[in-house]
């Protein structure tokens, strides 16, 4: 099956914010980090049933690298990147911002 992959706009905030953080530490690094994010898309959209549902009907796919994690939902052929989050953030907030932005984006 083809999916069609789709970002939300919150993501861009996301994307931005990890970018900026690794910038100010090695110029480059930034770049670096949102070439693998995009790598990574890619690839959950051509195998999105590879990784492993963690919340709900969310997957979640690690950056290699990075301690950052894409979160997207399959929505028939479509795949919906919800996230781009850090993976220290707490758990329960992590629930809280898919939630939000799912039913926002609904």
């Amino acid at each position: 099956m083809i999916y069609s992959l789709s970002f939300l706009p919150e993501l861009e905030e996301d994307a931005i914010n990890g970018y900026g953080w690794y910038e100010e530490k090695t110029i480059g690094l930034g770049e670096e980090f949102l070439r693998v994010f995009y790598a990574l898309s890619y690839k959950i959209q051509r195998n999105p049933l590879v990784y492993q549902t963690v919340y709900k009907d969310f997957r979640r796919c690690l950056l290699r690298r990075f301690p950052y994690a894409i979160y997207y939902r399959i929505d028939k052929d479509r795949i919906i990147v919800y996230g781009l989050f850090h993976c220290a953030r707490n758990p329960k907030t992590l629930k809280k911002y898919l939630h939000i932005r799912k039913f926002k984006n609904s």
